[in-house]
């Protein structure tokens, strides 16, 4: 029977690495449903995960599971032990904590781009979990752990991206690194930046241009009326001599 589970869950993680980037170390997120069923069942979870998924694995859960252990008193008191030796990862209900199934449910938004494990024994969970693309589920059944088969909602979703009609998240990962690389994506920081140092003042020069045209009237104006002395000078000159030849 641990043969034929160990080459269900080989071919399961096989598909999730092929078609959804799943590496190693698996990390996996476990809540309290699981942590409680692992202490019912005796099960040792170090141990036997690594050799059930014939890989480096590491435990992992949220302050919001922590929290909700913690709330629920003595009798989960070993299930919060088996949560605090696992790592925590940073979940974005700093402020207000929210239920454990709904914190995990947000670790696993927008693709899962870390490429998450869910481990949980709440049915609501699971369903929630197997309604979003490309993230393995583990459950306990019957003191053994068992990884889920891919569900309908990631096998259609490999189909499509295999097709050609839908893109993966890794692939708009790569293509969004090779924009920065070649520097077709700018930051909207920049942007903005730009646009400030575009906003300037009066331009000097075309004040100095303005200073050059009242130069140029001021010096044709002194120019006419230099004209204008030459010629009544020469007009009351004529006056004169003719005078002078009329009494001679």
């Amino acid at each position: 029977m641990k043969i034929t589970r160990q080459k269900h869950a080989k071919k399961h993680l096989g598909f999730f690495r092929n078609n959804f980037g799943v590496r190693e170390p698996y990390q996996i997120l476990l809540d309290g449903t699981f942590c409680q069923a692992a202490l019912r069942g005796r099960i040792q979870l170090r141990e036997q995960l690594p050799r059930y998924l014939m890989a480096e694995t590491q435990l992992c859960t949220t302050r919001c599971v922590l929290k909700e252990l913690e709330t629920l008193g003595k009798d989960l008191y070993g299930a919060k032990l088996i949560a605090q030796k696992c790592q925590v990862r940073n979940c974005p209900h700093f402020k207000n904590s929210v239920s454990g199934s709904e914190c995990l449910l947000s670790m696993v938004e927008d693709g899962n781009p870390h490429h998450y494990f869910v481990a949980t024994q709440d049915q609501n969970l699971s369903m929630k979990v197997k309604k979003k693309p490309g993230i393995p589920l583990m459950f306990i059944i019957q003191n053994t752990i068992v990884l889920d088969k891919p569900s309908p909602k990631t096998i259609a979703f490999a189909k499509a991206v295999e097709s050609g009609q839908l893109v993966s998240g890794q692939e708009k990962q790569s293509i969004k690194q090779l924009k920065e690389e070649q520097g077709l994506v700018k930051d909207p920081e920049q942007r903005r930046k730009k646009k400030r140092k575009k906003i300037n003042g009066p331009n000097p020069l075309s004040c100095l241009k303005k200073k050059k045209k009242t130069q140029d009237t001021n010096s044709s104006a002194s120019e006419k009326k230099r004209k204008r002395k030459r010629i009544r000078n020469r007009s009351t000159s004529k006056v004169l001599s003719e005078k002078q030849n009329a009494e001679g």
